[in-house]
């Protein structure tokens, strides 16, 4: 099956986010797929959740469960030579991905990472770095790494699990940048109180999953379409873009649903295809 394509890629991709660059006042987004985003602020390049390998495709290729690729890949990260920030909300690999961290690191020596604190051994680990190395968070923790603040937020995929400690293994973020608000939850279902954790911080921009929870596809759920936008509603967002959908055949959501729906119910929302930007009004 043909691959969906990228609405920019590759060159054309660096020379829109390198052009926005130049501008020194306003924050803005672009789609890498899945879960993935990159912002741009100032001098901030903050990169969320990449997945920009084909590391999944291989580990599954013979499996009940085949991760097979629906959409192109907007860039490969040994071309992201400018990341000043990385998060990672849980380990699962398309949150965390060795095939695209370990590149980034050797390309951005001065790379910060953001991680639940609870998965320090596992992430490390992976990305093959010291211990000491990422910037752990917990959920009603803040931290701040030059221009942008990150808030703590749990997530329930399928529980908010935590740790013998208390401390979540799945988090969402709260991102502070450039005098705007964004909410990337992680992978999430609904859990009591969210909306009223979420609501006082008057989010710019919710970024939430639409790929629901389907227990036959053998993976944990996330929000579908009409759990999304609830949340959306309920939260008080300025804009909501979902996404955790068109990476994988077996564990997708149709855009065009969660858009009509949307409309439907008055949410202000906005498709992004891969590759493209978003300037946060």
């Amino acid at each position: 099956m043909e691959l969906i394509p990228a609405y920019q890629k590759n060159e054309a991709f660096l020379a829109d986010v390198k052009a926005h660059q130049l501008n020194k006042s306003t924050v803005k987004l672009w789609w890498l797929g899945q879960s993935g985003y990159l912002i741009h602020y100032n001098n901030t390049n903050l990169l969320i959740d990449p997945y920009l390998s084909e590391s999944l495709t291989r580990k599954y290729a013979d499996s009940k469960k085949p991760h097979i690729r629906m959409s192109e890949r907007v860039i490969s990260p040994d071309q992201l030579t400018f990341i000043d920030i990385v998060t990672s909300s849980h380990n699962h690999t398309d949150h965390l991905d060795g095939e695209t961290l370990i590149p980034l690191l050797n390309l951005n020596p001065r790379l910060r990472m953001v991680i639940p604190e609870a998965n320090r051994q596992f992430v490390t680990e992976r990305i093959q770095m010291p211990t000491d190395y990422p910037h752990g968070m917990n959920d009603g923790e803040q931290l701040t790494l030059g221009e942008v603040t990150f808030h703590g937020i749990p997530a329930a995929h399928n529980e908010v699990d935590r740790d013998e400690y208390g401390r979540c293994r799945y988090m969402g973020y709260v991102i502070k940048i450039g005098g705007k608000k964004i909410y990337h939850s992680g992978d999430t279902l609904l859990f009591p109180g969210m909306a009223e954790l979420l609501s006082p911080f008057k989010l710019d921009l919710a970024l939430l999953p639409i790929n629901g929870n389907d227990p036959a596809r053998g993976v944990a759920g996330n929000l579908s379409i009409d759990e999304a936008i609830d949340l959306g509603m309920n939260i008080g967002a300025k804009l909501t873009v979902p996404c955790h959908y068109d990476m994988f055949r077996f564990n997708t959501a149709d855009p065009k649903e969660f858009a009509a729906k949307a409309s439907a119910r008055g949410l202000a929302h906005k498709i992004l295809q891969g590759g493209e930007g978003l300037e946060i009004q």
